[in-house]
């Protein structure tokens, strides 16, 4: 069972309602360590399930407290090893019921803060996305998958993306704004740097990975909200994202570059081929990030945050489905009549 270490500071005077509160929860383990006079440090071991309700419901009664302050800490492994539910109830220990009702995930806090740091404009994020750029366009243009999945390993393009979705679920719209400078930050670059490749560069249009990229199909659109999805999850269980990264950058920066070689190349017909499917698979992914934070819970604390971020959500998912319904009927229709 994932396990989670909350350490919290709290004056004195404050210290004996807390230990009663703490009572009533299901945390694994509280540990108590006066460190001055005036201050105690309170560590609470708890499951990952619980430990969103737990940090809102410490905020709750102490974030007006002064001299409080609250930290997260992953827990890498405790000894003794804390039961799963299943073995418990194996042993004919009845685990609460409303610990089986949690989700599977880590707690809002943790993951926007997560998010948040991939998120930013730094010279690292634009140097790898102006490295991985280069990468995949050497590959796109020598026809070597094995370049491209390289590229994709090192494309930063999964936080940015990611990072709207959730804004948009929380309402946050400083999230939002990071997010947006974030994504058009990176895909001006690699459009720019692919489009100085392509003028410089010899462009082969019928090259098959180039060919891939400018026919788009339903499937691209199936793998665009299969990498969405994906790309959500692997931050809301809190695993490496790295091979989840690859996943979310196949459906954007080979597109991505593929377009700017097209249009550095002289190639402008082709190049809309290319465009459309970007365009097809921002929208995929971000409407799958949307529904997938939707659907797993993240809410905003207060209930008027949670409003608007309701109202948010909501035209957000009606916007990209109305604009991804049409993106499709023009593939339908391109097939159809042989573009």
């Amino acid at each position: 069972m994932p396990l989670r270490l909350i350490e919290m500071v709290l004056p004195q005077e404050h210290v004996e309602e807390a230990r009663e509160l703490l009572r009533e929860q299901p945390v694994v383990d509280v540990w108590y360590d006066q460190l001055s006079e005036k201050q105690t440090l309170i560590k609470i071991l708890v499951s990952l399930e619980e430990t969103e309700h737990l940090i809102d419901l410490l905020d709750k009664h102490y974030s007006v407290v002064d001299g409080f302050r609250l930290i997260l800490l992953p827990v890498a492994a405790s000894i003794p090893r804390q039961e799963e539910p299943e073995e418990a109830a194996q042993k004919g220990e009845e685990a609460p019921p409303e610990a089986k009702k949690k989700p599977e995930r880590v707690s809002r806090e943790e993951l926007y803060e997560t998010i948040k740091d991939t998120a930013k404009v730094s010279q690292v994020y634009l140097v790898m996305v102006g490295l991985s750029t280069i990468v995949a366009a050497i590959g796109i243009l020598n026809n070597s998958v094995a370049v491209v999945i390289g590229a994709m390993v090192i494309a930063p393009l999964l936080g940015p993306i990611i990072a709207l979705a959730l804004a948009t679920t929380l309402g946050d719209q400083e999230l939002a704004r990071l997010s947006l400078k974030a994504n058009a930050a990176g895909i001006s670059l690699a459009l720019l740097l692919a489009i100085i490749l392509g003028f410089m560069m010899e462009v082969n249009p019928l090259i098959p990975e180039i060919v891939s990229r400018t026919n788009i199909g339903l499937g691209n659109v199936i793998l665009a909200l299969a990498s969405g999805f994906a790309g959500a999850l692997a931050f809301t269980t809190g695993v490496p994202t790295t091979l989840i990264g690859v996943m979310v950058a196949v459906a954007l920066l080979p597109p991505l570059v593929t377009l700017g070689l097209l249009i550095g190349s002289g190639y402008f017909f082709l190049a809309v081929g290319a465009l459309l499917l970007l365009l097809t698979n921002i929208i995929c992914v971000n409407l799958a990030g949307v529904i997938s934070f939707y659907v797993q819970g993240i809410r905003p604390t207060n209930w008027w945050e949670a409003n608007i971020a309701r109202r948010a959500t909501l035209i957000s998912v009606a916007s990209c489905a109305s604009l991804l319904l049409i993106l499709v009927l023009v593939i339908l229709l391109s097939k159809k009549i042989g573009i």
